[in-house]
């Protein structure tokens, strides 16, 4: 088994998109923001991000994506791995992947939204060093419940 994380290609925007709608539909519910982003990934990639994908001998097995936040602050967003091949660490691979984005940039830190109804990926992120906020402010998703931080 080959695996390789490779960043964004045009071709590959319905693969970030399918990927996305299926975790979000199989938890929650499809809100406008998802749309937003889903529908548009250039439009992260424009704004100053980037969307990664692992492969797995060739096959687009998951994907995440980093959003430019703030001037020096990523947000990493639409995380999604294929049910068939989680808990192989490739959404670590993803995951270290936009860390390195972040810090290549500059970035002070990086944020990301969660629910707390995602234990494997709130563990993961524990895992990684995101730390959880005392509050949650963000408005953009209804599902949202939990913010977490890394400082980099």
């Amino acid at each position: 088994m080959t695996t390789e994380v490779i960043e964004f290609r045009d071709e590959l925007a319905g693969r970030f998109a399918a990927l996305n709608y299926q975790w979000i539909e199989r938890y929650f519910r499809v809100e406008a923001e998802d749309v937003k982003s889903l529908e548009d990934p250039r439009g992260i990639i424009d704004g100053g991000g980037q969307i990664f994908f692992v492969l797995v001998d060739g096959d687009v097995a998951g994907t995440a994506a980093m959003l430019l936040h703030t001037p020096n602050v990523f947000e990493l967003a639409k995380m999604a791995v294929k049910p068939e091949f989680q808990g192989r660490g490739l959404s670590r691979l993803l995951m270290e992947a936009c860390v390195e984005f972040g810090r290549d940039r500059g970035a002070s830190e990086i944020m990301l939204l969660t629910n707390d109804r995602l234990a494997p990926a709130v563990g993961l992120y524990e895992s990684a060093g995101f730390v959880a906020t005392e509050h949650y402010t963000d408005a953009r998703y209804a599902r949202g419940n939990l913010e977490m931080r890394l400082k980099l």
